[in-house]
């Protein structure tokens, strides 16, 4: 197979509205699984008291100790707040946005970087513009594509970095806006907690959560989720993949990727139903059991490397400042047909 020097591209809007509306249709009891889910904020405050807790003990202990808790513990830890952040940008967790925020911000403490509110700002539009470069903040760069390559050296360097790729990243989000008060707030918060815990701890403490933050999204089995969410591991054709396997239970079914993006409204602990219910939707599509075997698939299969993405330039008919979710709007639709 040829070294991919693009992305790949499609001329259609994004894939997943379409299935939502023909489940839902056929499937109308899935209406009931959208909501929120409160206890969500109990795994937030069990995560963050569990980083802390660590980083308190870990102060003192051997750089190896260290290094070693965060691989095996913090890492699980800190994916999971991140999987919490994600609940909070949907508002999936408080019916208020605002105590979704604040959630949010509070499920960042131990991630060292501010992150939380930006991430809610232009995650939405992922799901609304999926592919689209100058709107979808998962997209990498072309230039980042082509830096890494797809040597192995490259790709791991790339899962490593992560992080730090992806923080380059809004910065070509031009037409959304990312920064305002509560942004600001974001940042105080963590850089006052931050320093307040390295001032206190010392500097083993603060390695601790850092090194699980890079480890929880990047040179990881965690990290691999990057690459089954969105990579075309099965194919052009399919451009959403989920991941069935055990780690779905530590981090909120997050694998159920295919589904959530067919229902953006629907909290973690319902996305299995989704499966169950639309199985003849699903069971056909390609999707991932093992994020360390698809770690080393991306790491050595010369055939996939980071331009191994969908892209598109249409947007369909989503205007940018809607943020109602489709899978709700369908509902709503398909209802008052009932009605009529």
């Amino acid at each position: 197979m040829k070294k991919r020097d693009n992305f790949s591209w499609s001329e259609t809007c994004e894939p997943h509205k379409l299935r939502t509306k023909e489940i839902i249709t056929q499937h109308p009891e899935i209406r009931n699984l959208i909501g929120r889910n409160p206890y969500t904020f109990l795994i937030i405050l069990f995560c963050v008291g569990l980083q802390i807790s660590l980083a308190y003990f870990l102060r003192d202990q051997s750089w190896w100790l260290v290094v070693g808790a965060a691989y095996l513990i913090g890492a699980f830890a800190s994916h999971t707040l991140f999987v919490c952040i994600h609940e909070c940008a949907h508002n999936l967790v408080f019916k208020k946005r605002y105590m979704n925020t604040l959630a949010g911000i509070f499920a960042n403490l131990p991630l060292v970087l501010p992150s939380s509110v930006s991430f809610q700002k232009y995650h939405i539009k992922h799901h609304s513009f999926q592919g689209v470069e100058e709107l979808d903040g998962d997209m990498p760069y072309h230039w980042e594509a082509k830096l890494i390559n797809n040597t192995a050296f490259g790709k791991a360097i790339w899962l490593l970095f992560y992080p730090l790729f992806q923080m380059l990243r809004p910065a070509r989000l031009k037409e959304i806006s990312l920064i305002d008060g509560w942004t600001i707030v974001n940042m105080i918060v963590e850089v006052t907690f931050m320093a307040g815990l390295f001032y206190l701890l010392g500097v083993k403490a603060f390695i601790f959560l850092l090194a699980s933050f890079f480890f929880s999204v990047g040179l990881h089995p965690l990290g691999a989720r990057w690459v089954q969410e969105h990579f075309l591991t099965h194919g052009d054709e399919q451009e959403t993949k989920s991941y069935y396997g055990p780690l779905n239970t530590i981090n909120l079914n997050v694998g159920y990727h295919n589904e959530h993006h067919d229902f953006p409204s629907v909290p973690w602990n319902n996305l299995p139903k989704i499966k169950q219910a639309g199985g003849v939707f699903y069971n056909s599509l390609g999707h991932h059991k093992s994020y360390t075997i698809l770690l080393f698939q991306f790491l050595f299969d010369k055939n996939l490397s980071v331009y191994s993405r969908m892209a598109r330039s249409n947007r369909g008919k989503t205007k940018l400042n809607d943020f109602k979710m489709y899978d709700v709007e369908t509902s709503k639709n398909l209802l008052k047909e009932e009605l009529v």
